[in-house]
């Protein structure tokens, strides 16, 4: 089964300038703008460009400059917000996908989130 990508999808309308954003970063091949609601200080997201619906998908699919821009896009925002390891104190870096992931947006995104201790990802389960 392909990847069937929703060009409708809340941040595909934000690369097309409909929806307007904060943005943090902008590059050939990736955009980074703040999380319209902050789960932390920083909340930011970076989205690839190009019509990529999960990590998965975008591994499989990118060509080499994409996958480079956007994996440099992730370190330049966490530099540029001040939660590196040498500048701060850490950051936490979440990428969901399909349901089982519970991703809400089809399009590739990571949520970069620092400023302040975030708990454990996941409690056990039962």
């Amino acid at each position: 089964m392909g990847y069937a990508y929703d060009d409708q999808n809340i941040f595909a309308r934000i690369l097309r300038g409909e929806i307007p954003n904060t943005t943090v970063l902008e590059t050939e091949h990736s955009l980074a703008f703040r999380d319209l609601y902050p789960q932390a200080p920083t909340h930011v997201l970076v989205i690839p460009k190009g019509a990529y619906i999960s990590f998965d998908h975008f591994a499989a699919e990118a060509p080499d400059t994409e996958i480079v821009d956007f994996v440099r896009a992730v370190g330049e925002v966490c530099r540029r917000e001040g939660v590196t390891l040498t500048a701060g104190e850490g950051f936490r870096m979440i990428s969901n996908a399909g349901g089982h992931g519970v991703q809400e947006v089809p399009h590739l995104h990571v949520h970069i989130l620092g400023g302040r201790p975030l708990g454990r990802m996941l409690a056990k389960a039962d």
